[in-house]
């Protein structure tokens, strides 16, 4: 049924036919200052707990930054004039906070509009190492916070082409970084004549691979590859000078021991593939010493191409390297038990194998797990925590081991399931020991501390806990309450019980505060301003309602200004979600955020609307469940349905939407399920879809949650599709995306198919391509 345009679908699709205006627009002011206000700045505290180093972010950076060169290889973004990541996100400022006196300092000696990464604090809390893109490289910083200052460390660049850190603290007077290679010369040219066809093969060998985008394509693109990837390690102290180590090579990844007298090394080798990213090139992980010679290879693996499908595959070879972080120079990797393959049925998934210096004796097993690795905290030589988890069934464990005993036994702390938001205990607290690496805070007996969101039929109330080792229970030192949303993130005195948190109310915006928990005092060491004035009298609620087979829902309701809605009336409404799959109806009933945080406002989501008149429903959940043996996606579509509906009803129940005027809209797989709603049902007006996939059968090794293959399960790929069903969607349908998507799967060749589909089928459609966007518009 083709319904009549209303002032919303009127709103997004001005024009239909031909090509529309090709400028940019600017919004209404009001819209402007939202967009413009300035973000919360992000906070690191200093090892010795005294000094808060506050790093501004800006809005958002000029088109000029966006249009800056990039090259896209082996899955990255590169800045060829940098060596450096392209199009990353930047602080644009540095202040330092006394947390005694809250006094602030601003950071003298920044250049003008300094795009800022990877803040690190020294050991001993004197410094903060710190690199600055420039139009022409990645510069190495360093600020004193003495006297404040910042000053450029090395005339050397930094090469970050490849992901991963940039450099290390060996100690309180040297680092360690990976340099552009001083002898780097000019990148190779491109004859644009080929020396041949490009050609790959398979004969008889299982390689099934995700979407991947930004692949290598050719020889010349190996080429530029190596040239832009290879770098140098050096060391460099305080005052400049700079001594290298070793060769220059593809380093993947490099990690100092917290002694600082090995490193671990990581070099990614021949041959290269046109199939999956660099992560899975080969690689040979080896222990060098301060000038580079080989002390141990401990690894040598081929490329991954193979891994089996499955969330939870692995590959077959060792993994996982990372060093202990309470010892000298010990060595952590894991290996896989069932060959890799999470579809195999196994009794034990991982083992942990640990190694220490001299690294001449065979390694020693830490621990063999059921499940597949995902993290180890160290405390110390009685204790560390090991965590692993299991995709399928949602399980998640956490074990204790003691490191000085290798191998005799686990102890489980916790076995719950991760998407049961109500009982999840919480993760490990951490912070810096003696080599400045970040170490379990232990008390006595091996207590330790554990911080969560404290998800309950209220919202989340984030809390802080003390785990009792001798009677292996949680006590709770502090938890959340109204009117506030107040997150721990860590001590500034745990013998004190002194806790640095970060509070909020839903009209306060975050700032951070010194909690004595023995008092229940809170004292501000910031104070932030409301940067969104316009937004002072909009009505936020956290509301839940419940679907039609009984699952209770929950979104968050943003009402205009002095609305009420028996004088004023239903509003024209905009629906904002993202679909999540769950294996409980009862997880999936869970209410999700809190109605005492601060109405965050973002060009990225629709909250901003509300300024505009709307009624808007955000985050609204979207679960799809399927229990035991049934998949979620056997009934995708009915169960979006089902939660649209559901939602709707429920604005009307209250009095204030008007079901005749509601839009959908989602990013990414809720622009998928935007689509999805308009080809299935006739409870919206109209669509706004970003930056989706349409067509499951150009990801047809999986997607999102979906482990099945199109060949095992053809019938909901093609279900699942709105591209298949495009002759369904009656309404308007607003499709934006970044002309250089990053995703896997959401290539932008997704929304070209399907304007092309609903323009040859006579249906109303927008398509805007964003120039120079990526995934995330910036």
């Amino acid at each position: 049924m083709v319904r009549q345009f209303s002032s919303i679908a009127v709103g997004i699709l001005i024009s239909t036919l031909g090509v529309a205006a090709q400028e940019y627009q600017r919004p209404p002011k009001v819209l402007a200052q939202l967009v413009d206000a300035a973000l919360t700045p992000a906070v690191s505290i200093s090892p010795d707990e005294s000094t808060l180093l506050l790093m501004d972010r800006p809005s958002l950076p000029p088109i000029s930054e966006l249009a800056e060169p990039e090259l896209r290889l082996a899955g990255l973004r590169i800045n060829p004039r940098t060596s450096g990541p392209s199009r990353s996100a930047s602080f644009n400022g540095l202040r330092l906070v006394d947390v005694a006196s809250t006094r602030e300092r601003a950071v003298s000696g920044l250049p003008s509009a300094p795009r800022i990464r990877n803040a690190s604090w020294s050991p001993d809390s004197r410094h903060v190492a710190f690199t600055i893109d420039t139009a022409t490289a990645v510069e190495l910083w360093l600020l004193s916070k003495t006297d404040a200052s910042a000053r450029r460390l090395s005339t050397r660049a930094v090469n970050q082409a490849l992901s991963g850190r940039a450099f290390y603290w060996l100690d309180a007077n040297t680092l360690i970084a990976r340099l552009v290679p001083a002898d780097h010369g000019e990148a190779p040219e491109d004859s644009g004549v080929p020396a041949g066809p490009v050609i790959q093969e398979n004969i008889g060998r299982t390689a099934p691979a995700r979407t991947y985008q930004d692949l290598l394509q050719n020889p010349h693109d190996e080429r530029l590859f190596d040239h832009y990837a290879t770098s140098r390690l050096a060391t460099i102290t305080l005052d400049g000078s700079t001594t290298e180590i070793g060769a220059s090579s593809v380093i993947a990844g490099f990690e100092p021991s917290p002694d600082g007298r090995f490193i671990l090394l990581q070099h990614l080798q021949r041959p290269y593939s046109y199939l999956v990213p660099q992560f899975r090139f080969p690689r040979k992980v080896e222990i060098v010493d301060r000038t580079g010679r080989s002390i141990k290879v401990i690894a040598e693996n081929p490329l991954q191409e193979e891994i089996p499908l499955g969330f939870g595959s692995v590959p077959t070879d060792r993994r996982s390297f990372e060093w202990r972080a309470d010892q000298p120079a010990t060595l952590l990797w894991v290996e896989a038990l069932d060959g890799g393959d999470a579809r195999k049925e196994a009794e034990w998934r991982d083992r942990l194998f640990s190694l220490s210096e001299p690294f001449d004796g065979p390694p020693k097993t830490l621990a063999t797990l059921p499940l597949r690795f995902n993290s180890v905290y160290w405390g110390d030589d009685d204790l560390a925590l090991v965590s692993e988890g299991w995709w399928t069934n949602r399980k998640a464990r956490l074990y204790a081991v003691d490191p000085s005993r290798p191998g005799t036994g686990m102890k489980t702390v916790f076995d719950y399931s991760f998407e049961d938001r109500y009982n999840d205990p919480g993760s490990p607290l951490t912070a810096a020991n003696r080599f400045g690496r970040d170490t379990l805070v232990l008390e006595a007996d091996n207590d330790f501390y554990l911080t969560g969101e404290g998800g309950s039929a209220e919202g989340d109330r984030p809390f802080l806990r003390r785990y009792d080792w001798q009677k292996a229970t949680t006590s709770e030192l502090f938890r959340s309450s109204a009117p506030h949303y107040e997150r721990p993130l860590g001590f500034l005195d745990a013998a004190r019980r002194q806790v640095l948190t970060l509070r909020e109310s839903a009209d306060e915006p975050p700032n951070y505060f010194a909690r004595d928990l023995r008092r229940g005092r809170a004292r501000a060491l910031t104070s932030f301003p409301h940067p969104y004035p316009e937004l002072k009298g909009v009505k936020k609620e956290l509301i839940s309602y419940p679907r039609a087979d009984g699952v209770m829902l929950s979104a968050t309701l943003y009402l205009p200004a002095g609305y009420e809605p028996k004088k004023d009336g239903p509003l024209p409404a905009l629906v904002w979600a993202y679909p999540n799959e769950f294996k409980s109806a009862d997880a999936a009933s869970q209410v999700q955020d809190s109605p005492h945080r601060f109405k965050r406002v973002s060009y990225w989501g629709a909250v901003p609307w509300v300024t505009r008149g709307y009624a808007i429903l955000d985050d609204a959940a979207m679960p799809v469940i399927g229990e035991g043996d049934i998949e979620p996606n056997d009934s995708f579509v009915e169960q979006l349905v089902m939660g649209a509906k559901a939602v709707i009803d429920e604005g009307v129940r209250r009095g204030v939407v008007d079901p005749d005027r509601v839009a959908v809209g989602g990013h990414s797989y809720g622009a998928f399920m935007t689509g999805n709603l308009l080809a299935h049902s006739d409870l919206f007006r109209a669509g706004i879809a970003r930056s989706g996939a349409y067509n499951r059968s150009l990801t047809p090794f999986g997607f999102q949650s979906e482990e099945r293959t199109y060949w095992e399960a053809p019938e909901v790929y093609f279900a699942m599709s709105p591209f298949m069903n495009a002759h369904k969607i009656n309404e308007p349908l607003l499709m934006i995306h970044g002309h250089a998507d990053n995703n896997s799967g959401t290539f932008p060749m997704q929304s070209e198919r399907l304007y092309n589909a609903m323009k040859g089928l006579g249906k109303t459609t927008r398509l805007v391509m964003l120039p120079h966007e990526s995934h995330g518009y910036r």
